[in-house]
């Protein structure tokens, strides 16, 4: 047997047909998404103005001490259970619910605290609440 002699021929891959199908597969994935739109947070962002708040309006204040202790209107809770916080401002709102609650905690409140104030108005359906802070020098 003499292998010296054979030829051997050159190998030529032809890529031609899969460009092809790699470009058919791109328009279709192009033209088969579906992009959506994200959804955003539509929030009405307060106005402040130099004016003094009308003395008359009826405002309710929670004020959570260093302890996380609640006092509503100066009124001190006999817990710090939602419940009772969420009685506490439907007694003084009287079901009204667009009367502005103002949420002011101490620098070392826990965090939950102010968390169960806002979650108590939210469950009442209050919309107008803020919370207070000391500016800073």
């Amino acid at each position: 047997m003499n292998f010296r002699n054979a030829t051997t021929e050159e190998l030529d891959l032809n890529v031609t047909p899969l460009i092809d199908v790699v470009f058919l597969l791109l328009i279709f994935f192009m033209v088969s998404t579906t992009f959506q739109k994200e959804t955003r947070l539509q929030l009405q962002l307060p106005q402040a103005s130099d004016q003094k708040a009308d003395p008359a309006s009826h405002t309710i204040e929670v004020v959570i001490n260093s302890g996380g202790m609640f006092f509503i209107n100066g009124r001190e809770l006999s817990d710090s259970r939602i419940a009772t916080v969420r009685r506490a401002i439907n007694k003084l709102a009287r079901g009204n619910k667009d009367i502005p609650l103002l949420i002011r905690a101490d620098a070392m409140a826990p965090h939950q605290s102010v968390i169960t104030a806002m979650d108590a108005a939210g469950q009442l359906g209050m919309v107008k609440f803020s919370l207070s802070a000391a500016q800073s020098d």
